[in-house]
């Protein structure tokens, strides 16, 4: 099992290994005035497939970011 809480904003994302895959949990504290969880299990391709989208989506994000040197 992994976990990981973002000290600012109060939400986790936890993974933990299952039978045939893996189940991801995130929870948010606030979502409208609720506490909320979403749950989502995959199997093994389809969770490296996710991870493989959460890296590029990272990467993406980071590039627009910090601004391009001119050259």
């Amino acid at each position: 099992m992994a976990e990981q809480r973002n000290r600012e904003s109060g939400w986790s994302l936890q993974a933990s290994a299952i039978r045939d895959g893996v189940r991801l949990e995130l929870s948010l504290p606030d979502l409208a005035g609720q506490p909320f969880t979403a749950a989502v299990i995959l199997d093994r391709a389809e969770a490296r497939a996710f991870a493989r989208a959460l890296l590029a989506a990272a990467g993406d994000a980071a590039e627009r970011t910090f601004p391009h040197p001119e050259v």
